[in-house]
């Protein structure tokens, strides 16, 4: 069941306007969102096949390299505010998310060796085909939050909350270096509460305006020059 107390109101929000700006957009997309998802389908269930002797190298890599399970699976909000698991590989020793930060700051020590390359190279973001494929994500879209960061989502900006959230977007390319960025300051969480979460919301609010396939291999094409980069 959809948590709808994540999504704007209206009603009680002086940001009401922009709600109902965003929505009509997305309701003439229809069609682009029908594509997308079948696309995200039949490309997610088709890597899954090609990548399977690959997920089963690196899930013994893991293993190897560190007591825990090869997968990692984080509470994320996704469309409409739904709850769902979303899956990588593990690049943290285990138990990481209660003993530090919900976020990861420049060499964190939390940092298992196989994480480092896995996060170096983002193959540890591959398992999220899985999501993909499941429905609770796609290819392309708004980067998901943890709960406690989108409980800080203003009312505006949780309109990024209509549609699926994305293994990639336009702010996951021009952050790309974001722990680095984040070890720089004094007080890391805070800057990325009040610096880099908004400005990424930013973007993500540009990507609801001119949702498209054509749109979303631009930025998958992106996000892979930037990785070979």
């Amino acid at each position: 069941m959809a948590d709808t107390s994540v999504l704007p109101d209206p009603a009680n929000d002086a940001e009401g306007v922009d709600f109902y700006q965003v929505s009509d957009i997305i309701e003439t997309q229809k069609i682009n969102l029908f594509i997308k998802r079948g696309f995200d389908f039949f490309v997610s269930f088709f890597s899954l096949l090609f990548l399977s002797v690959f997920f089963v190298i690196i899930s013994i890599i893991i293993r190897l390299d560190s007591t825990g399970p090869a997968f990692y699976r984080q509470t994320r909000v996704g469309k409409d505010g739904k709850h769902f698991k979303i899956i990588k590989f593990r690049t943290m020793v285990v138990g990481a998310d209660t003993i530090g930060r919900l976020i990861t700051v420049g060499s964190d020590a939390r940092i298992t060796r196989a994480g480092k390359f896995l996060r170096d190279t983002k193959i540890d973001e591959l398992p999220q085909i899985i999501n993909v494929l499941k429905g609770d994500m796609s290819f392309v879209g708004p980067r998901p939050e943890v709960p406690k960061y989108v409980d800080l989502y203003s009312k505006s900006q949780r309109q990024i909350l209509l549609v699926r959230p994305g293994v990639t977007d336009f702010a996951s390319i021009k952050y790309s270096k974001e722990s680095e960025l984040l070890a720089l300051s004094d007080d890391p969480e805070k800057t990325y509460i009040e610096d880099v979460m908004p400005a990424k919301l930013k973007d993500n609010m540009q990507y609801l305006s001119n949702i498209s396939v054509v749109n979303d291999l631009r930025i998958i094409f992106a996000t892979l020059l930037k990785i070979l980069k």
